[in-house]
This record gives structure tokens, sequence and C-alpha cells, in this order.
């Protein structure tokens, strides 16, 4: 027996991002105890507007969260992300939410806790981890002031300098900032008509700047950081007009900034996103820089990929294997969102090569497939997980459709499996303390009945009851007697 007392939790998350917030909630769904240690003491006050994207939009619905979130945020169309080239959402995407969401970052944090909270996660701010040692039957986790937690688990969800992931040991290769950007919101002072004419001749060439309007009055401000701001200090107003008269030749009479920040284009992926009893999640797994506002999307849905894996093994229900599929599901995922951030990052370039390949690019954009298949890419409606050979719908997520009664994501509100089946006959048996069951749903599933993991990707495709139960417990464990 450890010298501690037996742990008061089941899982301790490091960071109250809206990673860690999520992946708290998930938790709560199965009854798991959680603890989430948040080194700021308040929560951050800068309005930072993020998005969210079609599939974690999909993830608040089948959560319930849309109806919350959507009060506080500003719906536009799902097009004009890829390498912020302009063009129309494309048609088709196969979503029943295929819009964005603009948020304060603050905001969406606060109501990911709130939702984690009211579940009845533990938030804990001020709670600084510096260090653990786990063995066989747990974690204990040092904080700043020398207490020590003794846990189950541990999920660092503590940012891209990630102190879990240092002290695990796991490799974050990939490759450092080359450059830095300043980024902030603030108020101009001149006319609209006016920063939208400099715009529109600079924005042809210049993709290391820009200017553009958030709303009332207020302008989110790009522009490079070299020569004007030291690393080691905060940006402050003058260095972006400085910076913008030296690119425009006005800094538009630039005044009372909501927030300023920096970040640079380092991009890389840890080695692995589980060692033993600790796991990595969100920016503590994977960097990049913000082109295309897939960070905080990615997180998300890491930690719905997490959550329901992770409380299985609490539970005792998770098969061997299960949560190794974390890391075998999301590794990948996050590999190709770099490799996509990296493309339009080259594409931002004032460089004559890749400016030229920008303008083919603008132009085969022009064709609907080519633009539906770039936005569907950071969109994250496209991703298969490898859970088998089958059908195309197979491992990929089944998006929100009409069934009786309802819509699909409704009935996934308390994060458990789901079972269609339009046969009649099949059954869930010992699995009903983990999977519900909805005869006859609709007449818009084409196939006979569809298994669903908790995530909403689909598990298994068929009419067989052995084949089924064969899935069920691939999944969900051994029945239960």
């Amino acid at each position: 027996m450890h010298p501690l007392k037996s742990p008061a939790f089941d899982v301790v998350i490091a960071g109250c991002g809206p990673t860690g917030a999520m992946l708290a909630a998930e938790l709560r769904l199965h009854d798991v105890r959680v603890l989430v240690l948040e080194t700021e003491t308040e929560p951050v006050s800068f309005a930072r507007i993020v998005g969210l994207h079609v599939r974690s939009i999909e993830l608040m619905a089948m959560r319930g969260l849309l109806a919350r979130i959507r009060p506080h945020a500003r719906q536009r169309p799902a097009g004009g992300f890829f390498a912020a080239i302009d063009k129309p959402a494309p048609r088709g995407l196969d979503s029943a939410h295929a819009y964005l969401l603009g948020i304060p970052q603050p905001v969406i944090v606060r109501l990911l806790e709130e939702h984690a909270i009211d579940l009845g996660a533990r938030v804990r701010r001020g709670g600084a981890v510096t260090g653990f040692e786990q063995d066989d039957d747990g974690v204990t986790v040092e904080l700043a002031g020398g207490e020590r937690l003794r846990t189950r688990y541990l999920v660092g969800c503590d940012g891209s300098r990630s102190t879990v992931r240092k002290r695990l040991g796991v490799g974050f290769p990939g490759e450092p900032a080359r450059t830095e950007t300043l980024m902030g919101e603030m108020r101009v002072g001149v006319p609209p008509e006016e920063i939208a004419a400099r715009m529109a001749d600079l924005g042809r060439t210049h993709r290391s700047f820009w200017l553009r309007p958030v709303g009332d009055g207020v302008y989110s401000v790009v522009v490079p950081a070299a020569g004007v701001s030291d690393r080691a200090q905060p940006p402050v107003l003058e260095d972006f007009s400085t910076q913008l008269r030296a690119i425009v030749g006005t800094d538009f009479g630039v005044h009372s900034p909501r927030w300023l920040s920096r970040f640079g284009d380092a991009s890389r992926l840890a080695e692995r996103y589980r060692v033993g009893r600790v796991l990595l999640a969100g920016d503590a797994a994977h960097i990049h820089p913000p082109i295309g506002g897939q960070g905080l999307n990615l997180g998300v849905q890491d930690a719905v990929n997490l959550g329901w894996k992770l409380a299985a093994q609490v539970r005792g229900w998770a098969p061997a294997t299960l949560l190794d599929t974390y890391h075998a599901e999301r590794h990948p995922v996050a590999a190709a969102v770099l490799d996509t951030i990296r493309a339009q990052t080259e594409l931002s370039s004032i460089e004559p090569g890749p400016q030229a390949l920008r303008r083919l690019l603008t132009e085969l954009m022009d064709i609907d497939e080519v633009n539906r298949l770039l936005i569907e890419k950071i969109v994250g409606i496209t991703v298969r997980y490898d859970v088998g050979e089958g059908p195309d719908l197979l491992g990929r997520r089944l998006r929100d459709i009409d069934v009786q009664p309802g819509r699909l994501y409704d009935l996934m509100h308390r994060g458990r499996g789901l079972l269609l089946d339009r046969t009649e006959r099949l059954t869930v048996g010992g699995w009903s303390d983990r999977v519900d069951l909805l005869p006859d749903p609709t007449a818009a599933l084409d196939v006979p009945a569809v298994l669903l993991r908790p995530d909403g990707h689909v598990a298994w495709i068929g009419d067989d009851q052995q084949e089924l139960d064969a899935h069920l417990t691939r999944w969900f464990g051994e029945a239960a007697a």
C-alpha cells in the first residue's frame, strides 16, 4: 500500500482550459471522481475570439451544450478558413451544424468549466503541478508548496509548456519557431472604409499581417513581431503601431487594446499520449501556429475521445486495449492537422514561389469539390478511426440525423454507447448499463443497424446479433451478469 491514504480522486487533470474542462465533464458523466488543478488563480481576462468548428459544434450538441453556448457566440459560414483564402462556404458539408461559432475564449472556458462543475467535478485554482511519481496502483501528484495528492490517473492538459509532459519524459519533436507574430484586439481611429481600401490592396501580397473587424468597432490585428518586440516582455500597443506604420504607412489610430499576445510558428507533436497512468491531451500533446483556428478544436476532440475510455478504465469494465486506442486514434489526427497547417503556413509566405502556389490554389478552390475537401480537413468531419474493415461509414462519426423521436445527438447527452436498430431484432443485453438501444430509429439510416461509441463514431454496422455481441465486448467490455 502506498504511504499516502487511498486516492481521494480517480483522475487529476492538470489545466482547466477548454481541453481540461471538457475532459472533466466527460469523466463525470460516468461518476468518475475528478479534480482539475489550474495554475492561474483567476480566469483569463482577455477576450480573444476563438472559433468552434463543425465537429466541435457537433460534440457540443451531442452533450447538450449548444443551447448554452449559442447566446454568447456569433455564427458565420464555414468558409474562408484554409490559408485565409477568401472563398465561400462549400456546398454539401455533411453536417447538420455546417457553420462556425466565434466566441471569446474566456467565455467558452467558463461555460465548459461550469458544465464540469454542474456534473460534480472539483476545480481548484492556484494548484500548480510541479511533479509526480507513478506506480502500479496510482500516481502521487506534487503541488507547488509541497502538497501531495494521490490519484489513480493523471492527465496533462497544461498547455504547450506542459510540466506533465516534461516530467513524463515524452519527446516533443517538430520544428521550432522561425518567426513570431503579435496578435491583439483593439479599437481604431479611422472609418472602416479606409481600412477596407488599404487592406484590399496590401492583403493580396502581405500575409503576415491583417486587420479584421470583430464587432462593436473592434479589430483583430496581426503584425510581425520581428524588430519591435522582446520575447521576454509582453507586447505593448506601440509595437503594433510601429509595425502597421512600417507596412501600411499608417497605424489607423489604433487604441484601447482589449488584449495583446505573441505566438510563434512552432509545430510539435508528442511522441506518446500515454505512459502508464499518465496521459496528455490538448496543447500538452501538440502545438502549431493558429492559422485555421484548429488548436482549441483539436483539444476538445481529444477530450471527448479520451473521456469515456478513461472512465471505462476507472469503472472497471474497459477491455484490455481500450485506453491504448486513445493514442492510436488521436496521434494520427494531430499529425494530419500539423501537416495541413504547415501547408497553410507556406501559402502565407510573401516569397514568389509560395505566392504563385497560392494563386493557383485560389483558382482551384473555385471548384466546389476542392474547396469542400480543404475546408473539411479543417472542420474535422472527415476523421476516420481504424476500427477494422467495412463500409466507408465505419470508424467515422455519424452526423446529427433525424431519428424517432427527435435528433440523434439529443440521445447522446449522457455519454453512453448507442445502438440504432432498424431490424428491431437486436438487443444490447448485458451491456444495457453502458449502451442505449433505439429500435426503428429512422428511415434516413440506410444500413440495418449501427453501434455508436460515446464519441459518436461508428463501431459496427450489420444485422447479426453474434457479431454485435463481439463488438460490444470489444468496445464496452464483458456483459454484466
